[in-house]
């Protein structure tokens, strides 16, 4: 744990000194050509400077005070053995803005995160606020609505703790699947048979399962028919028992394509259903059918709901200001 020593100047700066225990992870820490503090001091502006194992923080006093729980989170996500890159960095700046229910800044991203999915490829360690109250959920609620803008990791974590219960055994197959909507392009004008069709659709979970395991396990395990990926119409007509199902972009999903799908659910299973209620792309006007189902089952014992917003975006910081330009402020 990082020690803090802090002196305020005169005003509304502060001047602020972290000691670390262990020098020999500050070069980790710091990053390739220190890019780490660099981003630090870019987001935060700040101005921060090392001294052996100690690093002075300048700046306004809220921002100095965000980049040492900042710098002080990512230490001890280094030493509890977790991987720091780029995405991590700015991940933890913007949980350091999260205020808690009394406005206060949240000085719990100075700790590692205490909930985490473990696959074959990499653990998995939330990013934003809203991602551990979610993983959490994965965990122990029966049916999932995660709602919100793309990049927030609505489907990769889903994925990812999919493939995990999927490895522990909790589950012995996986269902992963997606309407096939044409947003904008006519799929029966796309070559092949209907797999080579359907599959550009079904990108984005491949992507995913690939990042949390080996390649040969995830062409071993569709092959024998452990991970399913299909288009939403191949449920009908199914029981889907011991089996952790993912439905995604289900906001192109219609009320009768919804029922279908959730009342497929079967013993010892598990279902996440993501999707952004502002990016409907159905031909026909009408509610779609993820806004119908949350409205009807919130609240329901075993379903739960987690919105996310364009603060939880973890992907490259200008995606946040995308989604926010085209949906404004309270996105």
């Amino acid at each position: 744990m990082a020690k803090r020593h802090i002196r305020a100047e005169a005003g509304e700066r502060a001047r602020l000194e972290v000691t670390f225990e262990k020098p020999h992870l500050l070069g980790t820490l710091f990053g390739q050509y220190d890019q780490n503090l660099v981003a630090i001091e870019n987001r935060l502006g700040v101005y921060i400077a090392a001294r052996g194992n100690k690093l002075q923080i300048e700046g306004e006093a809220e921002a100095a005070g965000r980049a040492r729980d900042v710098l002080s989170g990512l230490y001890n996500r280094i030493v509890a053995g977790q991987e720091i890159d780029s995405g991590a960095v700015e991940a933890v700046i913007a949980m350091s803005s999260e205020p808690t229910l009394d406005g206060i800044i949240r000085h719990d991203v100075a700790e590692p995160p205490k909930v985490m999915i473990r696959t074959r490829k990499k653990t998995i360690v939330p990013r934003s606020a809203t991602q551990v109250t979610y993983m959490e959920e994965l965990a122990r609620q029966d049916v999932i609505f995660a709602l919100g803008p793309a990049g927030t990791g609505k489907t990769y974590l889903a994925v990812a703790q999919a493939v995990s219960q999927l490895i522990s055994g909790s589950v012995d197959r996986l269902i992963l699947s997606r309407p096939a909507v044409e947003a904008g392009e006519r799929l029966g004008f796309l070559p092949g048979d209907m797999k080579e069709k359907v599959d550009p659709y079904l990108r984005p979970i491949y992507d995913a399962l690939y990042d949390t395991l080996p390649a040969e396990q995830v062409e071993r395990r569709i092959a024998s028919g452990e991970i399913e990926i299909a288009p939403l119409a191949f449920m009908r007509g199914r029981t889907l028992a011991n089996a952790f199902i993912v439905l995604d972009e289900a906001q192109n999903t219609t009320i009768a394509q919804m029922k279908m799908f959730l009342t497929r659910f079967g013993e010892n299973s598990r279902m996440v259903i993501c999707g952004d209620p502002k990016q409907v792309d159905l031909p026909q006007p009408g509610v779609s059918g993820l806004a119908d189902a949350v409205a009807r089952l919130e609240g329901v014992e075993g379903v739960a709901v987690v919105p996310f917003n364009i603060a939880d975006v973890v992907r490259h910081p200008i995606v946040g200001r995308i989604v926010q330009a085209y949906e404004g402020p309270d996105a």
